[in-house]
């Protein structure tokens, strides 16, 4: 038994004291035999720690998707690398100082830069505009694909009306530069007008704006020939080459004189469009009788209203609006988008929608009715005719860039020829000449005290520069439900400028009529006074 025990080997003693697993080992071979164990005291350990039996391992087969996504992967990763090589590439052969690109394009981009530099005044001190700038593109990338991707679904469950572009059908005259400026007339004929009231239209609008609702009995009983025209660019005129108020308002006199109105006429400014009236007043005042304005647009950018009429301005409007207010004056370009996703882009819209207006209760409600929608569709088809954004982005740069004058320009003053002290002593004999300066004609502004789109601010700046204009204030009044489809405001209105009616001249009297109309409003100035 000794000899038995002696001849154990290290195995067999191993494998006394732990169960067998089976595994045999003969040099570089390993045998698998089945498991024995040794002795049965270590049955109950064996039930515990048994481990399963070794099974043969057979792979399974890839699946399809398994192969694409690993197919997909690896071209990723080529493209990855590619787009690196690239990269370099570009950057050790194209950006260098040497490179021609470089070269042509250094000054420009740093001239760019150099103007946008402007804009670094907005960041806060402690923000790198290399860091900042990137990430508010990148928000402002985001901003606007959320704003379309929401306005796509407000839509998707409305009716939304295709835009309908009617065929020609107005009258034009040929102005002395060549082009073609489209008008429409209604009222009296020439021959029986006592008053005519030339209408520059506003953004947006046409010669087919004029007086919204105002019916043809009204004027006829008032003896007036309303005359509107479509601005350079709209509806059926021809766009100008170079366009701005001074020629602006020469393109109204050139309309009166082709038109026989050859004395003072009348001029009609309605929101935007009183910019034109604006110019009227201050290139041809010699050919305006008076003027008459409903919630009158000014630049908001003038230099001398005070800080607390510029601020309660400008938080009236919403913030599209204030966006739009400032490209137009610093990237004009940019409108381009903008106009094309809204009025440009084929289906109509409601009018705050489209011009980014907040407005007051009466205007909400006038909007929704169907005359008024009725109108505005067809004006603004009438509008967008020719379907370019130029004369639109000229329209709202001219709205807020330098005009060529300021208000206060049209303040009558006395102005006296010559200057120092023979002047002064010419004066003291009465020898010096001395005449009036601005706008000597009446001018009457009613503005709504609810109005959001152009705020009476601005109506209490020019009740401040020019003194002599009559403001009529209409509380509870909006921008627009003063002026459209309200016979008795319209009636009101023609009252307050003409005194009573009179009607229509007869043919055989050929009166100059509109200086009539300019001393009867020159008198119902001096019984407000």
């Amino acid at each position: 038994m000794a000899d038995v025990a002696v001849a154990k080997s290290w195995r067999d003693e191993l494998a006394s004291l732990v169960e067998d697993s089976g595994i045999r080992f003969a040099g570089d071979a390993v045998e698998i035999s089945a498991p024995t164990y040794s002795t049965p005291a270590f049955e109950e350990k064996r039930s515990v720690y048994e481990s399963p039996a070794i099974e043969e391992v057979v792979a399974e087969p890839e699946s399809f998707k398994d192969q694409i996504e690993g197919f997909a992967k690896a071209w990723g990763e080529m493209l990855l690398e590619l787009m690196r090589g690239c990269r370099d590439v570009v950057q050790q052969s194209l950006l260098t100082e040497e490179s021609y690109i470089v070269q042509k394009t250094k000054g420009p981009l740093a001239e760019a830069s150099r103007r946008l530099s402007v804009l670094n005044e907005f960041l806060p001190e402690d923000r790198d505009p290399v860091h900042a700038w990137p990430v508010i593109f990148f928000v402002f990338f985001l901003a606007l694909s959320a704003l379309s991707v929401n306005s796509k679904q407000e839509t998707s469950g409305k009716l939304v009306k295709e835009v309908h572009i009617h065929p020609p059908s107005a009258t034009r005259i040929l102005l002395p530069d060549g082009r073609h400026m489209a008008y429409h007339e209604i009222g009296v004929p020439s021959n029986k007008a006592r008053y005519s009231v030339i209408a520059p239209h506003g953004f947006l609008s046409s010669r087919l704006g004029g007086i919204p609702g105002v019916k043809v009995s009204l004027l006829e009983e008032f003896g007036i020939r309303l005359v509107t025209y479509d601005l350079p660019g709209f509806g059926e005129s021809d766009p100008h080459p170079e366009r701005n108020l001074n020629s602006s308002a020469l393109d109204m006199q050139y309309l009166a004189d082709a038109l026989g109105v050859n004395s003072k006429f009348w001029v009609l400014g309605y929101s935007s469009g009183a910019i034109h009236a604006w110019a009227a007043m201050k290139f041809i005042s010699d050919r305006v009788a008076g003027v008459a304005m409903f919630s009158p647009f000014i630049n908001p950018y003038e230099s001398s209203m005070t800080k607390e009429e510029t601020r309660e301005t400008w938080n009236k409007w919403t913030r599209k609006r204030k966006l739009t207010y400032y490209l137009a004056r610093r990237s004009p370009k940019f409108l381009d988008y903008f106009y094309r996703r809204t009025f440009l882009s084929g289906k109509h819209g409601q009018i705050d929608e489209y011009m980014s207006l907040s407005l007051g209760q009466k205007d909400k409600v006038l909007i929704r009715e169907p005359a008024f929608e009725e109108f505005w569709h067809r004006d603004v088809e009438e509008s967008i005719r020719q379907g370019s954004t130029k004369p639109f982005i000229e329209e709202a740069s001219l709205q807020v860039s330098n005009w060529g004058f300021s208000l206060v320009d049209l303040q009558v003053q006395e102005k006296c020829s010559g200057k120092g002290i023979l002047s002064w002593l010419k004066f003291g004999y009465g020898q010096v000449r001395c005449e009036l300066t601005g706008f000597l004609g009446p001018v009457h502004i009613w503005q709504g005290l609810d109005d959001q789109v152009v705020p009476h601010q601005m109506t209490d700046y020019i009740a401040r520069i020019l003194p002599r204009v009559v403001v009529h204030k209409l509380p509870d009044e909006g921008h627009f439900s003063y002026f459209f489809f309200c016979d008795e405001c319209q009636r009101q209105m023609f009252l307050t400028i003409f005194g009573s009616p009179r009607g229509p001249l007869e043919e055989s009297i050929e009166a100059p009529t509109e200086e009539d109309g300019e001393q009867e409003a020159a008198n119902l100035d001096l019984a407000a006074e």
